[in-house]
């Protein structure tokens, strides 16, 4: 594939990114609407049910996936035969799976306290990943092009169906079912969209010679996957099975709406610059600039906007929720604080990734768990404390320690990044202080709005554009390249 020069590339670039944009915004609206919806009619037991299945849940799609994905990303020209193989193997792996976990069933419910309304829930929710497995190709395809608009598509059409489908059964009483039934009907409709609308089909044929030459990356991707995996879902399982389903609820709240915010910046990133990256790694002056390019536009956009989520945590869950989920509100602002970490270290992942270095990812994740591991360990014996004006109590001090932990990764994977990107650590410091200092000074107005007594939603809105106003106001004023560049996309690139 023949990588497009100067301004075409700007405008692929371009094009890419608003369409993740599109799609990024598009589905978090209609996921934010339908989860506001099932929030109030559901119970926190209901989502502690689901939370508890999506431990091992998580870990199934991970294998699933098996990083051939991210592998046939970086290679520069992957043939039909790569991309066959890879899906076979991928629904192989998908099938087996879900065989195994639906024995398991009985022993995932024992877990959390022998609940066994987790063994039906469970055997029909594993049912998405063989579904999603069959997509993940043609996914891929389309964000190796750079041509994404039908992922949007299919993103949105998926989450309208699976918004009437969920708030259909929760109107019935189905309770956790609704959730249930809304994962597998969005996984359905993507996947049938993605087929439908594709021209590409894969051949009947499967090569251990291909899957093999994807296996140096590929499985050092998937160790680093399963790594932060393990890590992403341990906290799920041990507030589960130590301070029971009610609590796991609420986390399950605050860590579903803190990553809209966290993980749809991630993937937005990562969908539109690792398939550029990949392309020019062997160019080591014109990799070198890109990061730059792609590191301020990240700062840019994650401190204003883990900020000001930050400031308006408690407008916004009482507008959405009333005070039922208010023991979400300091889990979801220590997630926001973390997820900033989180955001800029695997934007260094995916620098490390695009030039092949996969072993190297699985070190910097080694060490992650590691600090991880032993904020867990210091923390956990509290995990359980509650008091009458405090349930969660015991969580707050568990995900502080994994914010710490998840800071000092970032450094360690800066510091890798500095290494193999031709930038100096100055240069990535210099990226990010303008944005810090900016989302402060702009971030002043809406933390003195807090001290009134305004209604949530007028607080919101009075908020939000505050914020914006003096955010966008000083980038202008200060002559703010990357502003200018993210204005020009949205109102004159087509």
């Amino acid at each position: 594939m023949t990588e497009p020069e100067g301004g075409d590339l700007k405008i692929k670039v371009a094009r890419t990114l608003k369409w993740n944009v599109i799609d990024r915004v598009a589905s978090q609206v209609l996921y934010a609407v339908t989860g506001i919806v099932l929030a109030r009619m559901l119970s926190q037991e209901d989502f502690g049910l689901v939370g508890a299945i999506l431990v091992f849940q998580a870990f199934a799609s991970l294998f699933v996936d098996s990083g051939f994905s991210s592998a046939l990303i970086q290679r520069k020209s992957p043939t039909r035969l790569d991309y066959s193989t890879v899906l076979w193997f991928n629904l192989a792996i998908a099938c087996g799976l879900y065989v195994v976990l639906f024995f398991l069933a009985p022993w995932i419910a024992s877990v959390f306290q022998g609940d066994m309304r987790l063994v039906p829930l469970s055997r029909v929710m594993f049912l998405s990943f063989i579904i999603n497995a069959s997509a993940i190709v043609q996914t891929n395809r389309l964000m190796k092009k750079m041509d994404v608009k039908m992922i949007a598509v299919s993103n949105s059409l998926g989450l309208v169906a699976a918004a009437a489908v969920g708030i259909g059964l929760a109107v019935a009483g189905s309770g956790a079912w609704a959730i249930v039934w809304q994962t597998i009907t969005l996984a359905g409709v993507k996947s049938l969209i993605l087929w439908l609308t594709s021209s590409w089909r894969p051949l009947m044929r499967f090569s251990w010679s291909v899957l093999r030459s994807y296996f140096s990356v590929g499985s050092g991707v998937m160790l680093t996957s399963l790594l932060n995996t393990v890590f992403q879902n341990i906290y799920s399982f041990f507030i589960g099975n130590r301070a029971g389903l009610v609590p796991l609820g609420y986390f399950t709240q605050a860590d579903k709406w803190s990553k809209m915010g966290v993980m749809s910046l991630s993937q937005t990133l990562t969908s539109t610059f690792l398939p550029l990256l990949s392309g020019v790694q062997d160019d080591a002056e014109r990799f070198a600039r890109i990061c730059g390019k792609t590191h301020r536009l990240t700062s840019y956009l994650v401190f204003p906007a883990m900020g000001l989520l930050s400031v308006m945590a408690t407008p916004i869950f009482h507008t959405l929720f009333s005070t039922k989920w208010d023991a979400s509100i300091t889990l979801f602002q220590i997630l926001l604080l973390r997820g900033v970490f989180t955001v800029l270290t695997l934007l260094y992942s995916n620098f490390i990734l695009s030039l092949g270095k996969s072993k190297t990812l699985v070190y910097s994740e080694a060490f992650r768990d590691i600090v991880a591991l032993l904020a867990i360990v210091v923390t956990l014996p509290g995990i359980s404390v509650s008091t009458q004006e405090n349930p969660v109590a015991g969580l707050e001090i568990f995900l502080w320690g994994q914010a710490a932990a998840t800071a000092l990764t970032w450094g360690v994977t800066l510091l890798i990044a500095v290494r193999l990107t031709g930038r100096g650590l100055s240069q990535y410091l210099l990226d990010m202080v303008p944005y810090v200092a900016l989302t402060a000074v702009s971030l002043v107005v809406p933390v003195f709005l807090l001290s009134l007594s305004l209604p949530p939603l007028l607080l919101c809105v009075a908020q939000s554009v505050i914020f914006l106003i003096v955010y966008l106001g000083v980038n202008y004023l200060f002559k703010s390249r990357i502003q200018h560049d993210v204005l020009s996309y949205i109102f004159r690139r087509k």
